[in-house]
């Protein structure tokens, strides 16, 4: 990742991959730290193992003290709040097919990195982790939707929306009920396309117009309605617009936290949807509705070449987005079965251990 940052070596790539490494290596520092107190705790490194060697230590103290060490360090790699900095300080600098790969799937794997070791190595509230992960999730929500509207450079915008979601993905893990982590489960499946959609999109928006300032673009929806339209369903679909897939994401969880005993929390989500419709619709007017501020008429015709291999990645995940919002039923009873599997390993557990009792051997 760190090579893919610096590709093509312009100082502002150098910049923000010099805070990207740097970050990362604390994270890292807080991994290898956590596992050395784990493995000195329990003797095993083997999740399926440390599912029963872990509830059935004495030093449940020194065990939440781990805990902490994994909820920092792949809060980092996750970029959840308040250790989220060094994403829109990267994420907006190498070219737009990194980011859009970055957007859509580095940024997942501190998310599931910490799925799976707060579900199966340290279930339950042990140390407040779940209380904690629960309010991480809202202020990751919150503040990465205020970073987004505070932008006006387009990749930043999209940067600090990504914040936004990585809070919905975890606020499924701070509820922790079977039907908030569905919910999180299916807005990571949506959350996928639409991100690496809308990044695509604006590369070609900004390779056209000359500029990724908003305020410097503009004309794409009268000389390029199709590349408009390309970016506009997936930027719905992250505000939660209906039908599309981040309607039934958002209202998953919605519902999930309402059935939680959490409302503060739902009211808190709807609120943020409402502001990522401000956020992206205010990104759309400026870099797609409006004129062009110096009266150019940008056109797919300036792709030459590639104009087809440009728009048919892009028409495929839009459609994707379309697929997911108007027939959801698949996907729902898909991250009903992933979120059972998260929040009840023994099956996982028997299978590694070949039908063993848990527990330290």
């Amino acid at each position: 990742s760190f090579g893919l940052l610096i590709l093509g070596g312009r100082r502002a790539q150098i910049d923000g991959a010099v805070k990207y490494v740097t970050l990362n290596l604390i994270s890292t520092v807080m991994f290898l730290s956590g596992i050395g107190l784990l493995y000195g705790i329990t003797g095993t490194l083997n999740m399926a193992d440390l599912r029963g060697a872990v509830a059935a230590s004495p030093q449940q103290g020194l065990l939440a003290v781990v805990a902490m060490f994994f909820l920092i360090a792949f809060g980092m790699k996750a970029a959840a709040f308040p250790l989220f900095a060094w994403l829109p300080a990267a994420y907006h600098t190498p070219a737009y097919g990194v980011s859009a790969i970055f957007a859509g799937l580095l940024s997942k794997v501190g998310v599931y990195a910490l799925y799976r070791t707060f579900t199966l190595v340290f279930p339950g509230d042990a140390g407040h982790v779940q209380t904690i992960l629960l309010w991480v999730a809202v202020l990751t929500m919150v503040t990465g939707i205020l970073g987004a509207l505070a932008q006006t450079e387009i990749r930043r915008v999209l940067s600090f929306q990504i914040i936004s979601s990585i809070g919905f993905l975890l606020l499924g893990l701070g509820l922790a009920t079977p039907a908030a982590m569905a919910g999180a489960v299916f807005y990571l499946i949506h959350n996928i396309p639409v991100k690496v959609t809308l990044f695509l999109a604006a590369g070609t928006a900004d390779r056209l117009t000359g500029s990724s300032e908003t305020p410097r673009m503009g004309g794409l929806y009268r000389s390029a309605p199709l590349l408009s339209v390309l970016f506009l369903i997936p930027a719905l679909s992250l505000a939660g617009f209906p039908p599309l897939s981040g309607f039934w994401a958002k209202v998953l969880l919605v519902r999930a936290s309402l059935a939680a005993g959490a409302p503060l929390v739902a009211a808190i989500a709807l609120a943020v949807g409402l502001l990522t419709l401000w956020s992206i619709a205010t990104v759309w007017a400026e870099a797609f509705w409006k004129a062009h501020p110096e009266d150019r008429h940008p056109s797919l015709a300036e792709l030459g070449p590639a104009r087809l291999p440009t728009l048919v990645p892009l028409a495929a995940l839009a459609a994707v987005t379309l697929a997911i919002g108007l027939v959801p039923e698949p996907v729902i009873v898909l991250s009903d079965r992933i979120a059972v599997q998260l929040l009840d390993p023994a099956p996982y557990v028997a299978t590694v251990l070949g039908g063993a009792q848990e527990g330290p051997r």
